[in-house]
């Protein structure tokens, strides 16, 4: 059994087999409007379900998966890292983080691909595996940065009990990461994400590609996440439940929305 509690945005306590994982740390208060680069920028408009200080005990391990947008990590989700015994992310944002945090022991830059593991006395060994991101339209990446998602395996199983996707699109490359995964629970980052200044352009998935994906890799349950709490998300929760209703027949079935701030077993 999975232990899962959604704090906001794209912040969730992941309780896994004695592990305690927690994802993009975002836990400033509402009110603040954070620059993007290029023009771009996004008010938040929700703050956190808990504090840091209330999540009952440091995390195992922290996964960023990018450092250098404040949705995904916030002032105070970066005051939270040095309490962790480890922090997994880019490999830019490792050397950004080593500079900033000189004190953070464990930390650890993956690009897609590549995989790493931890060990603690009386738990199963943890191992994640960076999962590719584009964070935006194509040629992005220079204006976006580098992003990854990760998917966790426990004790050298083949099945991935959580796949967090982490920003991104869907690309080709994630449709074909998806084809060599089995999955119990898929983690997904939604929203829509649009700027006035750049239009149409999307910088996440929407809801039909989150159909397509599910579609793809046909997970047990699908957890939809970071959709909600800032003002550059385009697509509300009650368009993604339409869309998913509509579904074809398997896909809405796997739906599990997590009320934010309490804790669900899945």
């Amino acid at each position: 059994m999975t232990r899962l509690t959604h704090l906001g945005g794209p912040t969730v306590l992941i309780e896994l087999d004695g592990w305690r994982i927690l994802t993009d740390p975002t836990f400033d208060p509402p009110g603040r409007t954070y620059a993007f680069g290029l023009g771009t920028s996004s008010t938040k408009v929700t703050g956190p379900a808990l504090e840091a200080a209330d999540l009952g005990g440091r995390p195992d391990v922290v996964l960023v998966s990018h450092d250098h947008h404040a949705d995904n990590l916030d002032d105070a989700g970066r005051a939270l890292l040095p309490t962790a015994a480890t922090v997994i992310t880019t490999r830019a944002g490792e050397r950004r983080l080593r500079a900033q945090l000189p004190g953070q022991a464990d930390l650890r830059g993956l690009r897609p691909g590549q995989r790493t593991s931890m060990t603690r006395a009386g738990l199963r060994d943890l191992q994640v595996l960076a999962t590719p991101c584009r964070h935006g339209p194509p040629l992005s990446r220079p204006v976006a940065g580098p992003v990854i998602g990760f998917a966790l395996t426990l004790g050298g199983r083949e099945q991935v009990a959580v796949w967090m996707t982490g920003d991104t699109v869907l690309t080709r490359r994630l449709l074909h990461q998806a084809d060599r995964l089995e999955v119990d629970i898929l983690l997904a980052h939604l929203g829509s994400v649009q700027f006035p200044v750049t239009g149409r352009l999307r910088y996440s998935m929407n809801s039909h590609d989150a159909v397509r994906l599910v579609r793809r890799l046909r997970p047990r349950v699908t957890v939809p996440v970071h959709y909600e709490g800032w003002s550059h998300f385009a697509e509300p929760e009650a368009h993604l439940r339409t869309v998913f209703d509509s579904a074809p027949s398997g896909v809405g079935e796997t739906l599990r929305w997590l009320q934010i701030g309490h804790t669900q077993d899945l």
